[in-house]
């Protein structure tokens, strides 16, 4: 069957983007053509007035030349004053025909053809008084008159009535196109607001694909639903998936071989040292014995630097798998040093665990991962500890999470070590006396397990003693 390809995000943030400019152009050409008949009809409304206005002012200067006609007509009797009479009236009822197009009542253009018949008529009388006749005319024009008065009158009501309905529908226009405004930016926020939850889900997915592979979830398979370009982003972080479990697979692959390999040759050696000490081969001499010595020395230092390597591998590679649930902090330190009491108290070493706010200090963790590091730190500030010392650990809840605090009594750590404390394999300059040297893996370890939570340690200069600051951030939960 076929099917249409889907849009890739590009595409879709294009449409997204062009949808709302062009909402609000629609309802601005709408606007604007709104505007433009408005202006229109108010052009043709002037131009109607002015010329309105000059239909009436014709009629009135034909009325005039109508009236100077009539008269001289009843005096002279000359057929061409009565020609000019029939023009004047020709064409001031032309410019009437005009002006009755809506701007005239029907009474009115009625009345107007009345009067000027019966000014005909009075030109057409018997003449049998000239004196009456033309008082009678006289009348009658004055009454032709009045009712050309009322024409302007009613011109100017009928323009007035055009612009007061030019107005409102200018009243009107402008209401609509506000409510066209707010309803198109209403849609257009809706719209927004339904395109970034739409396009933000898919990203929201990728994000959520992308911690996983950081916390090395490799089981959880990657499928990003959404537009072409972010699925097969999606197929890719998967094959990412798959070659980053290809890679964890072959280092401990690597580090079981290596163990086995050295460990096999290193218990050959071992057992060699031994048989010569005991003289199996024959009896040594001092200087042989010196060296039997040595080399038993650094085979023990050499499967005690595997065993180390091997075990801080094992930590990174299980500081990847966090499985977080709420765990108050406060009680664990507080078991972790109660596991560790009897090496504390053959020091006559003090260990107090307190909290800013006198109660639990709760945090989304891994408890067996964050129970580590506490104890690494104390046995720790344990060895470097002097005889009746103090130990502290103090808890803070702070808005972005929970600050952890541990320092000892001791000499510190020397400015030259600082910057590599946390360094696998890494010894200070820095020794208790008569105490065996660390692995250096220790403070290597919590470091890790304290990234793994999306927190920091830090060593804090504030001498004398070694204080070490732990914050843990609220963890993020999808």
């Amino acid at each position: 069957m076929f099917s249409l390809p889907r849009p890739s995000f590009r595409q879709l943030l294009t449409i997204a983007f062009l949808l709302v400019p062009a909402l609000l152009a629609v309802v601005s050409v709408r606007g604007l053509y709104t505007l433009e008949r408005l202006v229109l009809e108010s052009r043709q409304g002037a131009e109607r007035a002015a010329r309105d206005l000059a239909e009436l002012q014709r009629m009135d200067e034909r009325r005039v030349t109508m009236e100077r006609a009539a008269r001289q007509y009843l005096v002279l009797d000359d057929p061409t004053l009565r020609a000019n009479f029939e023009a004047a009236a020709r064409e001031s009822a032309e410019s009437l025909a005009r002006l009755a197009d809506g701007a005239l009542p029907a009474t009115e253009t009625k009345a107007w053809a009345e009067h000027l018949a019966t000014i005909k008529a009075q030109i057409d009388a018997p003449r049998a008084s000239s004196f009456g006749r033309d008082e009678a005319l006289t009348a009658d024009f004055r009454a032709f008159a009045d009712t050309q008065a009322r024409f302007a009158e009613s011109v100017q009501r009928a323009a007035e009535a055009r612009s007061k309905t030019l107005l409102t529908r200018l009243e009107e226009g402008r209401e609509q196109l506000a409510r066209q405004v707010l309803a198109s930016i209403g849609l257009a926020v809706l719209l927004a607001f339904g395109f970034s939850m739409w396009l933000g889900r898919p990203l929201k997915r990728l994000e959520s694909a992308i911690v996983a592979l950081g916390e090395n979830r490799m089981a959880e398979p990657v499928d990003i639903p959404g537009p072409a370009d972010l699925r097969a982003l999606g197929r890719r972080l998967d094959w990412l998936r798959l070659r980053l479990a290809e890679l964890d697979a072959d280092k401990a692959r690597f580090l079981r071989h290596v163990s086995h390999e050295l460990k096999t040759p290193l218990a050959a050696l071992r057992e060699g040292v031994a048989l010569l000490e005991e003289g199996v081969a024959g009896a040594l001499t001092e200087s042989q014995r010196e060296v039997a010595r040595i080399l038993r020395q650094n085979t023990m230092a050499l499967q005690a630097q595997i065993e180390d390597l091997l075990r801080f591998n094992a930590a990174a590679f299980e500081a990847r798998n966090v499985s977080r649930r709420r765990t108050d902090l406060v009680e664990l330190a507080k078991v972790r040093v109660a596991e560790q009491r009897l090496q504390w108290q053959a020091r006559s070493l003090q260990v107090t665990v307190s909290s800013v706010s006198d109660g639990p200090a709760w945090a989304e963790v891994d408890a067996e991962k964050i129970g580590v590091a506490f104890g690494n730190l104390l046995s720790n500030a344990i060895r470097f500890s002097p005889t009746g010392g103090t130990i502290r650990f103090d808890f803070s809840q702070r808005a972005d999470g929970v600050r952890i605090d541990v320092s000892d009594s001791g000499e510190g750590v020397a400015p030259a070590d600082r910057a590599r404390v946390f360094e696998p394999f890494y010894r200070g300059e820095r020794q208790p006396e008569g105490g065996l040297r660390g692995s250096g893996i220790g403070l290597s370890i919590v470091q890790e397990y304290v990234a793994a939570h999306g927190g920091r340690i830090e060593l804090v200069d504030d001498a004398p003693g070694a204080h070490f600051r732990i914050e843990l951030p609220h963890a993020h939960r999808d």
